[in-house]
């Protein structure tokens, strides 16, 4: 998230279009600049040095991003997240937790957080996330991602924290009794997790952009009210306190959907566990899950209409987990049946799974090596964390410790 570690080749991938948000977004996306978007599918390098005057190795980009430890880590987050995050860390300077402070915005069962964390950092792991290459850790174990998110709240307006559309979709399903402050405030501590590390890029689905743009509001807020001559004056190096972040967007499979409604996203919260792949689901269930998930009784397969989005869904589901293209999965799948897909579909995901749970089992049994895995990655993350906080602090007049 902050500055980057130096690197031989700065991976910088090209500039998109710059949107904004629409709707409830649009009021805060509206007063800020436009997000820019990043595609994490291309990459470019850098000019190398010259003969004559050999230049500084060029910085390696800084990416940050995390999964709840809440539910079973499911295909939704793999292809729209973790199995981008095995491409990112070979490219860029890259830190992955588990946000397991975020899991406790809404009622949890606290005997199975502990569990559920570890669970998930051990899927993290067995999916291919390499610690010698990404910093992994656990949320919690890290206190600065607290105390800046307190700091971040006094200059965060309320009003713009009532405008979040997952806030009023959540709170609405859970009802009043059931809301605490912290579901209103979590997209504070988002913003803490992201500024925290000074982070360059945050893989962000379509559904998540709202909240990258409040924290780069935040982070430009703080820079106004704090940095340049101000903090200078209190002794501060000067200049911004926060960099603003950009999206990176993955190219495909940022937003699979459910099995039971392809125009619902693939969620742990969904009420039923046949909406949803989950990666430990053993062969029987994956088998019994596609034959009895959503389709049409529309001849043929098609990926755009969007009168079939089951159709499109179960078919990018494919796509990802084949590595295929577009075009050769259309060219295979357009004249079957649903029968023969369904069998297809099954046989691709099984295949791709069974490794990865292999995997998962033996880290499992390996407590102290996942341990360890932990309290290092904390350890790495803590030491760019803390230099940002005490920025913060000496910027906003605390006292020095």
């Amino acid at each position: 998230m902050s500055r980057a570690l130096l690197a031989h080749v700065l991976h910088r991938p090209p500039l998109l279009a710059s949107r904004s948000g629409a709707g409830a977004r649009g009021l805060l996306a509206s007063r800020i600049h436009p997000l820019r978007r990043l595609n994490c599918s291309a990459v470019e390098a850098a000019v190398g040095p010259t003969e004559e005057v050999p230049a500084p190795p060029a910085r390696k980009k800084r990416v940050v991003s995390g999964v709840q430890p809440t539910g079973m880590v499911h295909l939704g987050n793999y292809l729209g997240a973790i199995k981008n995050w095995v491409a990112l860390q070979d490219l860029y300077e890259t830190y992955f937790f588990i946000v397991d402070l975020h899991a406790i915005t809404l009622p949890y069962d606290a005997a199975e957080l502990s569990k559920s964390t570890r669970s998930t950092a051990a899927i993290y792991l067995a999916c291919g996330v390499d610690s010698s290459k990404a910093s992994i850790f656990v949320q919690s174990h890290v206190r600065a991602h607290v105390e800046l998110m307190w700091l971040l709240s006094s200059s965060t307006p309320i009003g713009w924290l009532n405008r979040m559309i997952q806030f009023k979709e959540k709170s609405r399903k859970a009802g009043d009794e059931n809301v605490g402050v912290a579901l209103l405030t979590y997209p504070v501590l988002m913003a803490s997790d992201i500024l925290l590390y000074q982070s360059d890029l945050v893989p962000v689905g379509e559904d998540q952009t709202q909240h990258l743009e409040l924290t780069r509001e935040i982070a430009e807020r703080v820079n106004n009210l704090y940095g340049g001559r101000k903090w200078k004056k209190l002794g501060g190096r000067g200049g911004s306190l926060f960099k603003v972040p950009e999206a990176l967007i993955p190219p495909a499979g940022a937003r699979v959907m459910s099995l039971t409604d392809g125009l619902s996203k693939m969620s742990k919260s969904a009420p039923s566990d046949q909406s949803r792949i989950n990666l430990l689901d053993p062969k029987d269930v994956i088998v019994n899950k596609i034959k009895r998930c959503k389709t049409d009784s529309l001849p043929g397969l098609d990926f755009d209409n969007p009168e079939r989005p089951e159709c499109r869904n179960l078919l990018s589901i494919y796509q990802i987990i084949t590595g295929k293209t577009k075009e050769e999965v259309v060219i295979e799948c357009q004249n079957m049946n649903w029968g023969t897909f369904k069998t297809t579909l099954t046989d691709a995901l099984i295949e791709h799974l069974q490794p990865i749970q292999a995997r998962y089992e033996e880290i499992m049994s390996d407590q102290s090596y996942l341990d360890n895995v932990l309290l290092e990655g904390a350890g790495k993350a803590s030491e760019i964390a803390n230099i940002t906080l005490n920025n913060v602090y000496q910027a906003m007049g605390f006292l020095r410790r």
